[in-house]
């Protein structure tokens, strides 16, 4: 029997969506076919590890920009074709088999510079893996970087390529030759010069001299006027080449068939190279998806178990998102002791919203992908998962809507035990509401019986009456605002919920007599069960928002009190500096008494007792004793007033605070309530890396690192002063970089245009390889390269560096009135 039910159970729930969007992550041929073979699962250790290698690639995806995520080829069906003896790669798959090697060695060498505690699980995963050097290097000397095959590959083959080089360039020259004389016989006009027609030089004739000039007439031009011929004497030196060419191909058969051997009895080691590649280019798609969802690993336990804190379902975010519009998160629980969660609710509330995450996520789960709950989240492992949801009608079976939901049913009690998750929809529907309720009553009994966990949707009222009174299975609602008229798509576990039929009714419109009278035909009791169910909805939301209120105000009075114990601690040092300053100038006034002392009593002793000076001086004396006992008694008023206002201003706030709020806030308490806001500088918590705060929300912030912009979780980021920011600046990295402030003004100077006419083949590389560079780097998609006609040797040798650059997506010659063959216009790939 399947783990699953019904067989389109992946289509049922939305996760053939999640299969393709991990398709359009994966890089590789290797990386799909592991996304295919990705399915239900009820190993608990197998899950576990499958979850840890996510979330350890999830960090790294975050946290790292230069894991190797490049040139994953798959050389798995070439390097089987070399089984057969006298079997080779052909050049192309000799430089993909050399570049995947160099992804596969620089992935492990990623791994091997962690610390062993930092990603576990996926430095185990390398452990086994091979690198190939002898390999490697021996390509090498094979072919060059753009995947030709080597001039030096081999001495014949060098030999046969100077031949050919020798061959070539005597052909142009000879062929140069013809054409002048032909031009000094008149038979060929003075402006003329040697084309290419079919891969073949030749030198364009007016059709009246075609037959002066000997040789086979290649092509004519549209009108007829010109003919391209082919001399005689350049068609045997173009045979001699050919065979030339045909000798070279030999010899490089000969040494592909030689590597090809060489490497045939490290087959098998190398195609478990190529499973790993695939395995990390399918735990890398895992990983991009988590990050995408801001999915995280839960709590994950071997037992049935679901205990969900704002749980979001991936599909419908990335629908609302598109909309802009938020999404509403979901709580959940399923416990052994209440292991059947009952919905109810109006209709486009979403009961089947919660359903369909319920079954998502914990599919998700089981197939080893990290699903978006938030911290706290416990989950368990279910042996089966089985579900009815939808029109199953069937023509061919003669099977209504009803009868192939009670064929569902049938399967689900003859299979279900307490390791079974169930998810039904609108359940009971499909026929008369009194005979399909009761025989929902009696299913739902019996699945309880079996101890099945389950989430279930329906309007049936005898259905919520049955669940308040078993035990294991609890009442949900859908909340619904009776005053707006709207769904609030916010599941409360706990309660039945009402369908507000008459009120949707009333809403539409719908006449009042009509209502009337189907109160009449359904019975009061049952309008009033429903109308109690509103009420106390109504009640509750009422207490929520007091509550809400409540929480506001401690907010503020918190708040208020940190406030008030700064402006306190702010008194008590004033305090402490006024009594410092009065004593201050206490201590200088009686120094400058006692001066003003020994001076009075010197002059009175050096004035040999003269009364008048003396009475002068005691007189003196007294006005200066009055003098400091008023500045002292106007210090001493002018202290106390001050220490009486500030004691004055502590107590009138002591008794407007609120007794919790005089407790002295904790450092951390005020540090939390630190909040960042767009333009403060931030860090990654635990590294030196600096940005500027673009943009926050709940869960993630952008911030730019000099010309990037990421988006990270809040969680991972910390705000910085900017005096610390400096620092940190300037310990690592000492001034700006000269990218940095360069970028603009080299983009503005930037010419889409190189002359590279003159130049030796070599340097003319170089220097194109550096423009293309700079080309990709200031996004300029189109570039003319002026390397002139000549005898057309540097055009060809630009031309093959064109075709092995894998950044340059067509190239052509200029237009005849702009430069024609002479300027190769290229067009990047951006």
């Amino acid at each position: 029997m399947n783990n699953v039910y019904p067989h389109n159970f992946e289509a049922k729930i939305g996760f053939d969506r999640i299969r393709e969007m991990l398709h359009a992550k994966c890089i590789s041929t290797m990386g799909n076919e592991w996304v295919d073979e990705m399915h239900f699962q009820t190993s608990h250790e197998t899950i576990l590890r499958q979850l840890g290698e996510a979330e350890e690639f999830s960090r790294i995806v975050r946290e790292y920009d230069n894991f190797p995520a490049g040139h994953y080829y798959d050389l798995r069906a070439a390097l089987q074709k070399i089984r057969i003896e006298g079997r080779f790669l052909e050049p192309q798959e000799l430089f993909d088999l050399k570049r995947s090697l160099e992804a596969v060695r620089a992935i492990v060498t990623f791994f091997s510079k962690q610390e062993e505690a930092v990603f576990p699980l996926l430095k185990q995963k390398t452990a086994n893996v091979q690198v190939f050097p002898y390999i490697y290097d021996r390509i090498d000397t094979i072919v060059n970087k753009f995947g030709k095959i080597r001039d030096n590959a081999s001495s014949e083959l060098a030999q046969i390529r100077r031949s050919i080089f020798n061959m070539q360039n005597n052909m142009s020259k000879r062929l140069h030759s013809i054409l002048k004389q032909a031009q000094k016989d008149g038979w060929v006009e003075d402006d003329a010069s040697v084309s290419i027609r079919d891969g073949r030089a030749v030198i364009p004739v007016p059709a009246a001299n075609k037959r002066k000039l000997k040789g086979i007439v290649y092509d004519e031009s549209a009108t007829g006027k010109t003919s391209y011929i082919e001399p005689t004497e350049i068609v045997e030196m173009n045979n001699e080449i050919r065979e030339l060419e045909y000798a070279e191909r030999r010899e490089i058969i000969r040494i592909l068939t030689e590597f090809s051997n060489d490497i045939r009895p490290y087959l098998t080691e190398l195609a478990y190279s190529y499973d790993f590649l695939g395995e990390i280019d399918f735990i890398r798609a895992k990983a991009l998806l988590a990050v995408e969802f801001d999915a995280q690993r839960p709590d994950f336990r071997d037992e049935p178990i679901i205990e969900w804190y704002n749980a979001i379902h991936p599909l419908l975010l990335k629908t609302l998102q598109k909309e802009k519009r938020k999404i509403v998160p979901l709580d959940i629980k399923l416990t052994e002791e209440e292991h059947i969660l009952l919905i109810s609710g109006p209709n486009a509330g979403g009961k089947s919203v919660c359903l369909k995450t319920t079954g998502l996520l914990q599919y998700m789960l089981q197939c080893g992908l990290l699903i978006p709950v938030n911290d706290g989240s416990k989950t368990g492992i279910f042996d089966q998962l089985f579900i009815d949801i939808g029109d199953e009608q069937s023509l061919e079976n003669d099977l209504s809507t009803y009868s192939s939901h009670l064929m569902n049913m049938k399967h689900f009690v003859r299979n279900c035990n307490e390791k079974t998750l169930v998810l039904i929809d609108e359940f009971g529907t499909g026929t008369e509401p009194m005979l399909g309720g009761a025989i929902a009553e009696s299913i739902l009994d019996k699945l309880n019986q079996q101890r099945t966990f389950g989430v279930i949707t329906t309007h049936y009222t005898n259905l919520k009456h049955f669940a308040s009174s078993a035990d294991g299975i609890v009442n949900g609602a859908m909340l619904y605002d009776s005053h707006q008229m709207n769904p609030l798509f916010k599941l409360e576990i706990g309660k039945p919920g009402s369908s507000f039929a008459f009120e949707i009714a009333r809403k539409i419109g719908l006449p009042e007599e009509i209502l009337e009278k189907a109160t009449e035909k359904i019975g009061q009791d049952h309008i009033d069960f429903d109308r109690n169910l509103r009420q106390i909805d109504r009640d509750k939301r009422y207490w929520e928002t007091k509550r809400m209120k409540i929480r506001k105000v401690e907010k503020i009075l918190d708040n208020t009190a940190e406030s008030y114990q700064s402006e306190l601690e702010e008194i008590q040092k004033q305090r402490k500096e006024i009594l410092k300053k009065a004593k201050e100038e206490a201590d200088a006034l009686l120094k400058d008494v006692n001066k003003r002392i020994e001076n009075t009593i010197r002059e009175i002793k050096n004035a040999q007792a003269d009364k008048e000076k003396t009475r002068q001086m005691r007189e003196e004396l007294e006005g200066l004793k009055k003098e400091v006992g008023k500045k002292s008694a106007s210090d001493d008023q002018q202290l106390a007033g001050k220490l009486s206002k500030l004691q004055r201003r502590e107590e009138e706030r002591n008794k407007r605070r609120p007794e919790e709020s005089k407790k002295p806030i904790p450092k951390e308490k005020l540090e939390e309530r630190i909040e960042m806001r767009p333009g403060d500088k931030v860090r990654i918590k635990g590294q030196d890396t600096i940005g500027d705060l673009i943009e926050i929300n709940e869960k993630n912030a952008i911030v730019a690192f000099g010309q990037l912009m990421t988006t990270i979780p809040r969680k991972n980021i910390e705000r910085i002063s900017n005096n610390e920011a400096k620092k940190i600046d300037k310990k690592h990295y000492g001034k700006p970089s000269v990218l940095g402030e360069n970028f603009s003004e080299r983009r503005l100077s930037f010419k889409p245009e190189i002359d590279v006419r003159g130049k030796r083949v070599d340097e003319a590389i170089t220097k194109i390889t550096e423009f293309i560079d700079e080309a990709i780097m200031f996004e300029v998609g189109q570039l003319r390269i002026l390397h002139g006609k000549g005898h057309g040797i540097l055009k060809e040798t630009i031309r093959e560096y064109l075709r092995a650059e894998p950044m340059v997506r067509s190239y052509k010659d200029e237009h005849v009135d702009f430069g024609g063959s002479g300027i190769t216009v290229v067009n990047l790939a951006l």
